[in-house]
């Protein structure tokens, strides 16, 4: 019966759990990217690669640093250890645990004050608790109403759809050039067989409409796939921005600091003061609400910065973004 899946482990065909050597077999077998390795030696194969090699190649690199010794980590693990950095220096924030005398701990955050060239004064102490809440504040002002995200993803049904059909335009007819090519390959041989060309002559001219079909091909599978990334992308956000107030009132803290990962860049703390930099796209939809203060957050003003729209300027229907607000209807 071969190998097969059952509750997330892999395992043999005797219903056996697969080793980690079994593991390390499969995943330097170059099958998976398209060549046939047999007696030591590799052979182009006729069935289609699941991976590329460079992403076979990065696997490799992987399990080769994995299997050296690793030293022990013998720092305490801290929530927000190297998640911030200072707001007035920029050097490192670093945390520490106290007790008090009743037996209760708290961890707190302060600067290490260690760049030699800023005198530092920021000389107070953030407790976890006051940064997980202005993490979750955070998280909460790129969140969106259930109405205006299901709007935001009728809309963008609505235009893959449209896309679809240009996009089927725009294939068939490369798929005709493709086919008027292979016609003139058939011509092209059916003239050599019959002497009206030498080999050389048959070679030269076969070699530039292969070519000119290869180019042909190549053309046609980046267009579909530049046009289901666009869709892709803009899924995923909206479908983050879904996430987001969830996550906020979850008051998971370690799943919080990640979502602010996803939606946010350059962390620092500053008396007491979350500041960060939201992401495009998610800084659309902060700057999208007038009313909305920026309080403790600094949007990042990056000219240069990619826009979630980006690929999509040519269709103003996604222009609404920026009147979108939380009453929207």
């Amino acid at each position: 019966m071969g190998r097969f899946f059952v509750f997330g482990g892999m395992l043999s065909g005797t219903g056996k759990a697969l080793s980690v050597s079994n593991f390390q077999y499969l995943l330097q077998n170059p099958f998976y990217y398209g060549l046939i390795r047999y007696n030591g030696e590799f052979f182009e194969g006729k069935h289609e690669p699941i991976i590329t090699k460079k992403l076979f190649d990065e696997c490799q690199e992987v399990m080769e640093r994995k299997s050296k010794p690793q030293k022990a980590d013998k720092m305490k693990f801290f929530l927000y250890r190297g998640f911030l950095h200072c707001g007035e220096c920029g050097f490192t924030i670093t945390a520490d645990k106290k007790i008090k005398p009743s037996g209760k701990s708290y961890t707190y955050y302060y600067c290490t004050k260690k760049n030699p060239n800023h005198k530092c004064s920021q000389n107070v102490f953030t407790r976890e608790e006051k940064i997980s809440s202005q993490i979750n504040e955070a998280i909460q002002k790129v969140s969106l109403p259930d109405n205006v995200v299901d709007k935001m993803l009728n809309e963008l049904e609505k235009e893959k759809n449209e896309k679809a059909q240009s996009s089927r335009f725009f294939a068939q007819k490369t798929e005709n050039e493709i086919k008027v090519i292979d016609e003139k390959l058939e011509k092209l041989m059916n003239a050599y067989l019959e002497n009206a060309l030498n080999l050389a002559e048959y070679r030269e001219a076969k070699n530039k409409l292969v070519n000119q079909k290869q180019l042909l091909k190549d053309k046609l599978t980046a267009f579909e796939q530049k046009s289901n990334n666009r869709f892709e992308l803009a899924a995923k956000f909206i479908n983050t921005v879904k996430q987001a107030e969830i996550i906020a009132l979850q008051e998971n803290p370690e799943q919080g600091r990640d979502f602010l990962k996803k939606i946010g860049s350059n962390f620092r703390l500053s008396g007491q003061k979350l500041f960060y930099d939201f992401k495009n796209p998610y800084k659309i939809i902060v700057n999208a609400e007038p009313e909305r203060s920026e309080g403790e957050a600094t949007i990042a003003q990056n000219p240069n910065s990619e826009n979630w729209r980006r690929g999509w300027d040519s269709n103003p229907r996604y222009l609404s973004i920026h009147g979108l607000s939380r009453t929207a209807s």
